[in-house]
């Protein structure tokens, strides 16, 4: 990747219509932003596969909470991998932890070896691991392209150094995406510190869950 890209986290149709139209590179498709982003059915998927064509990916969550997953919610994850990947997304977002705050790498490696080809994100359950330099490693082992992550921080301000360090230690092997609290008022900031990437960001500047094309824009002068 030869310049910084961004990725928009979009709950809904419009906003993915919005994202493509106004510079985005990808877009990571949930619903319930109030949850922090769950699977979406399968008609929005569609639905937004026909409309645009830039990169795809969909995040395989099945409910808030936490990221430990029972035996039937990893089934129902499977399922969803394997629908999905017929429809024509590009990638998919998921993590799973044990209770004790460690990367699940048996049920990460089962979800990444279904994704294939595809790539995986592993999202922002890396945020509460217990530690994050071990977990790296781990998420590394388990096959992932990206780690989606504040640097474990309320926000990517407060984990900037954090980023920094796990950059460093990622070096080409894995692609550390900062997300969580990304705007065009902060991204400066980690462009300082860090070096070429994806940006993650939903755009969101409101109380609704739709992106602001004007902030996609900014975030995209930027780039």
């Amino acid at each position: 990747m030869k310049k910084n890209q961004l990725e928009i986290a979009c709950f809904n149709y419009e906003s993915a219509l919005i994202a493509q139209a106004n510079g985005a590179d990808r877009i990571e498709l949930c619903e319930n932003m109030k949850l922090g982003g769950t699977t979406p059915n399968s008609i929005l998927v569609v639905k937004v596969r026909e409309s645009i064509n830039i990169k795809m990916h969909v995040i395989i969550r099945p409910r808030g909470g936490d990221f430990v997953y029972s035996d039937e919610e990893l089934t129902e994850m499977k399922q969803d991998i394997k629908q999905y990947k017929k429809l024509g997304v590009d990638g998919f977002v998921f993590g799973i932890l044990k209770e004790n705050g460690k990367v699940n790498k048996k049920q990460n490696k089962e979800l990444v070896h279904l994704a294939h080809p595809l790539s995986c994100t592993f999202h922002r359950a890396f945020d509460v691991v217990k530690n994050p330099e071990k977990s790296l490693e781990d998420v590394i082992d388990c096959g992932f392209k990206t780690i989606l992550t504040s640097g474990q921080g309320v926000n990517v301000e407060e984990g900037i150094f954090a980023l920094e360090r796990l950059q460093e230690l990622a070096g080409d092997r894995i692609e550390i995406m900062p997300g969580g609290g990304l705007r065009s008022s902060n991204i400066k900031l980690l462009q300082e510190k860090l070096d070429l990437t994806f940006y993650h960001s939903s755009a969101i500047t409101d109380n609704s869950e739709t992106a602001n094309p004007e902030e996609i824009k900014e975030l995209c002068n930027f780039l």
